[in-house]
């Protein structure tokens, strides 16, 4: 007996790993995000000493 005749669902570890890929590319997502977002405010003075 083989699957080969008939549709098998996907196995439960590759949808285990593309939920881990998901939540990798939304934390790198986030991270480049708030990296970008701090870039700006320094560039813009936001963390310079008020003289």
């Amino acid at each position: 007996m083989s699957d080969e005749d008939g549709a098998a669902p996907a196995p439960r570890r590759a949808s285990a790993w593309m939920i881990l890929a998901v939540v990798a590319a939304a934390l790198l997502v986030c991270c480049c995000s708030a990296a970008v977002g701090l870039v700006i405010a320094w560039s813009a003075g936001l963390f310079h000493a008020p003289t």
